[in-house]
């Protein structure tokens, strides 16, 4: 029995690719760096975490890239011997009707890399993906992105041809598909069956109304019939699902012939009934937003990858085995995935970082990032802010879990009101908890906890602690679905909670604004006069209550 979803926590926009018994899952990493997370698998249950392929700046320069930017929608194949990745580094895609969104293709004969420097494509839109045809030609696939007032933004889906010899696109572009009536046409990728090519789009938007199409043609320049049955697979007409925002899919053929889709999902929870109190000198000097009244339902992992097996007959259109277009919580397989838990230690004892780690935008490199100075700890030299789009001295991994327990060992000698390090539950810019220790005039070294909600920022002096002025402040964050509390302990053995319990919904897809990543956790430094002072981390303890 497989549980649902198969990739827990932020891992969207699937794509899905076998080679001999191995199968590979591509997924979008946003601004996180290093870019697209490829997890392994040979029973279709169980998976793991085995490469990020974009890992140097000559692949993925993301610097000043926004919340949500960066790589969308990465397309995983192989073909002859090589594996091919195509992925968009999103440059600008708020507050204009115009999106910088650029395309570019990278190969490797090794799945775990070297992976080369990048081909650019094109920047007609972003969710690019490449066919490899039967008869030997390469095709690339991208939306289209219409920026002029009155049209349809969502203006279809191109198709060129790829040369890998000049490794260039090359002949002819057309818009093959235009959409359903679900509109917000999106991640094409095509597949060839009984004499058809079948073309598997996204439509209805990434949130709740989102939704799997697909088209056929004899030729692959069409024109393509819509499923009569359209859409394929959704969770749009079934508000009680528990798989919500099903879509952009992509699709597998096994060894003995069956057919599964992988495809995004989120599992939403209901925010605090209460919120926080609000603390009375809660200013907002970045950017405003206007707060909307409470309500629904987010999804504080992000979306999510679930699969489906299908039934594909011969000349027919593939339908979810189990019937109708909801997708299932469970799916009936030789192998299971009941016993997973992705809780991890680190004691910072080896040279390398733990691979679930990702930092803001950048590479991670030993002039933030020291695991060498203070053997067996962790030193981050405090750079920008947690607003910074820039250059952040954060490292941080998912949370894939509705209960989880997170705590860390902080030595910290902080000199001024401007150096900070700790403990921080972080969405984007905007959105994120921290608990950090820090200096001030009159508590000397003390701990506190800062909150951007929705981009307004807030102390609570309130709660501030002061700590003896040297020795290890131990942090934690607890969270149980919506209520995230703080804690923190001179001694390991005895924890005491630190203000209230927050409401975790806030580091959510679904809060305030458009966003596509997910909640993580994490550690982070800063240092605001640009001296990089130094904080050190003993180690690291992530645990799936």
């Amino acid at each position: 029995m497989i549980a649902n979803p198969i990739l827990p926590g932020f891992n969207p926009d699937p794509s899905i690719t076998r080679v001999g018994d191995d199968y590979y899952i591509a997924t979008s990493t946003f601004e996180w760096f290093p870019g697209v997370q490829i997890h392994h698998s040979r029973d279709l249950a169980n998976w793991t975490l085995l490469t990020r392929p974009l890992d140097r700046l000559s692949q993925l320069d993301m610097i000043g890239n926004p919340d949500s930017g960066g790589v969308w929608a990465p397309c995983l194949s192989y073909s002859d011997g090589l594996f091919y990745l195509v992925y968009t580094d999103v440059k600008q895609w708020t507050g204009t009707r115009h999106k910088i969104t650029h395309n570019y293709l990278v190969t490797a004969t090794d799945i775990t890399g070297p992976w080369s420097d990048p081909t650019y494509l094109d920047s007609s839109g972003f969710d690019a993906s490449l066919f490899h045809d039967a008869n030997g030609r390469k095709w690339y696939l991208s939306m289209i992105w219409d920026h002029r007032l009155g049209k349809n933004q969502f203006a279809g889906t191109l198709l060129q041809e790829y040369d890998p010899v000049r490794q260039c696109l090359i002949g002819p572009q057309k818009n093959i598909f235009r959409g359903s009536d679900l509109k917000l046409t999106e991640g094409p990728h095509l597949y060839q069956k009984d004499g058809y090519y079948y073309l598997l789009t996204a439509e209805g938007g990434t949130s709740y109304e989102h939704a799997v199409t697909l088209a056929r043609s004899r030729d692959i320049f069409g024109p393509y019939e819509l499923d009569p049955d359209t859409p394929a697979i959704t969770s749009r007409y079934a508000p009680e699902a528990k798989l919500q925002k099903a879509g952009h899919a992509s699709l597998v053929q096994t060894p003995a012939g069956e057919w599964f889709a992988v495809h995004l999902c989120g599992r939403p929870i209901a925010p605090l009934a209460t919120n926080a109190p609000q603390p009375t000198n809660a200013n907002d000097n970045t950017r405003q937003r206007t707060l909307q009244p409470e309500q629904g339902r987010r999804c504080i992992l992000g979306r999510e990858t679930a699969i489906q097996k299908l039934d594909w007959p011969t000349n027919g259109w593939p339908r979810l085995a189990h019937g109708g277009q909801v997708p299932d919580e469970t799916l009936e397989h030789p192998a299971s995935n009941a016993d997973r838990d992705l809780s991890r230690y680190d004691d910072f004892e080896s040279q390398t970082l733990d691979i679930h780690f990702q930092s803001l935008r950048r590479p991670i490199n030993r002039s933030w990032l020291d695991l060498k100075s203070r053997p067996g700890w962790l030193r981050l030299y405090g750079q920008e802010p947690t607003t910074s789009t820039f250059r952040q001295s954060l490292i941080a991994r998912r949370i894939q879990s509705f209960h989880t327990q997170t705590s860390a060992a902080l030595d910290f000698s902080p000199q001024q009101f401007k150096h900070a390090a700790g403990l921080v539950a972080y969405y984007d810019t905007c959105n994120h908890y921290y608990l950090r220790v820090s200096r001030d005039e009159s508590l000397g070294r003390h701990l506190g906890i800062i909150r951007y909600d929705a981009g307004i920022y807030s102390e609570f002096p309130e709660l501030e602690i002061s700590l003896p002025e040297q020795g290890t402040v131990y942090l934690r964050v607890t969270l149980r679905e919506a209520a995230l509390q703080f804690s923190y302990s001179l001694d390991p053995q005895v924890w005491q909670t630190i203000g209230p319990v927050f409401d975790s919904t806030i580091l959510s897809d679904d809060y305030h604004s458009l966003g596509f990543t997910g909640a993580f956790v994490g550690l982070a430094a800063q240092d605001l006069t640009g001296q990089g002072h130094p904080a050190d981390f003993d180690w690291f303890d992530y645990r799936e209550l």
